[in-house]
């Protein structure tokens, strides 16, 4: 009788291995897409202007001027400070005035401890010291200039206003210093205002 070779089944195709090397170059491209959504999101939506962050924090980008020539913002504290070519004056329902410098500090829906900024009142010019609108939306917003609230149309602010160009020596901008105009109190209830020199243009 002759020998025959051991019995051997022929060979099967591993199922389990394809599967698993299908599974794992389906993860990789999960992964690569996330990553690539990611990155994309992050370009899009990471603030490249100081109008892209007030718009972030839920404020309207009119309420700083053309002519920025550089700014800075702090994430961990909200510190900002933008830097104009000059100083200007900017209309609205009334006329507000831009330092060189700007400063403040952002957070949702408000801007506090803010400097280089003056709402004109009637002839007299007055600090603004803080900006802030409702949430939800009311079509407000309010400029706060010490005692009292201005309040604006929130569509006033839409876009960031053409700055009138402004001498920086001229008294009425920098505190009354050496100025020559008739000094005015203005007075609210029974308080009495910081005085500030008459416009004489």
């Amino acid at each position: 009788m002759g020998l025959h070779p051991p019995f051997s089944s022929p060979p099967k195709s591993d199922g389990n291995y394809q599967f698993k090397t299908v599974s794992v170059n389906f993860r990789k491209l999960v992964i690569v897409l996330v990553v690539i959504a990611a990155t994309t999101t992050k370009s899009l939506s990471a603030p490249t202007t100081i109008y892209d962050y007030l718009r972030l924090h839920g404020l309207p980008i009119g309420l700083l001027p053309k002519g920025i020539t550089e700014f800075s913002h702090d994430p961990s504290t909200g510190h900002f400070q933008v830097f104009l070519e000059h100083p200007c004056n900017a209309k609205f329902e009334n006329q507000l005035h831009y330092d060189f410098n700007v400063s403040g500090t952002l957070s949702f829906g408000r801007i506090g401890e803010l400097s280089g900024v003056s709402a004109q009142e009637l002839f007299l010019w007055f600090p603004v010291k803080g900006i802030r609108v409702d949430v939800p939306s009311s079509g407000l917003i309010y400029f706060d200039v010490g005692v009292v609230d201005k309040q604006f149309s929130l569509s006033l602010f839409e876009s960031p206003p053409d700055c009138t160009a402004v001498d920086p020596s001229d008294p009425i901008f920098n505190g009354g210093s050496g100025g020559n105009g008739p000094v005015e109190f203005w007075h609210y209830g029974s308080q009495v205002l910081t005085p500030v020199y008459f416009s004489t243009y």
